[in-house]
């Protein structure tokens, strides 16, 4: 008895193995307290909020004085609430934070410290309403994430 194999073979397997990738996704957080949680929910309302002022500065929208004092101002306000999420041992997934993190706590708060000044330099300089003012502070703050991001946040884990 012969087989033939259908030419749509590959692409079936294929499909079918993303379809059960993706039943396989990450699970709720069940840690007291949900840290993990927590702390990304307050991650991604930075990238929200900062993302309309990069776009403004980059020249992709006009620049709008009014709303980039406003977002700078919830930008300053959220610069000290994830901090708090990270308690010892808040490693499981889907954190992407590095051992370094409670490893080297001197190193990780002034990483936050550097965030929360620059943050407040945001603040304060969207106040001028001038993007040539807004511009530096705002590269400032996204060298702040970067560089705590370099040592303390790891690959996305799967």
């Amino acid at each position: 008895m012969r087989f033939h194999r259908s030419p749509l073979l590959p692409a079936t397997l294929a499909l079918l193995a993303c379809l059960a990738l993706t039943a396989c996704g990450p699970g709720k957080d069940t840690h007291p307290g949900q840290p993990v949680t927590k702390r990304e929910a307050i991650f991604k309302q930075f990238l929200r909020t900062s993302e309309p002022i990069g776009m403004m500065l980059r020249g992709s929208k006009p620049f709008e004085a009014q709303q980039v004092q406003q977002l700078a101002a919830r930008l300053k306000a959220l610069s000290t609430k994830p901090w708090q999420h990270f308690p010892q041992g808040s490693t499981y997934y889907p954190s992407r934070a590095k051992p370094a993190v409670w490893e080297k706590p001197a190193q990780f708060k002034a990483a936050q410290d550097r965030f929360i000044h620059a943050a407040d330099q945001l603040a304060r300089a969207a106040q001028s309403g001038n993007p040539d003012a807004v511009r530096p502070a705002f590269r400032e703050l996204s060298a702040s994430c970067d560089a705590c991001h370099q040592t303390f946040r790891g690959p996305p884990r799967f």
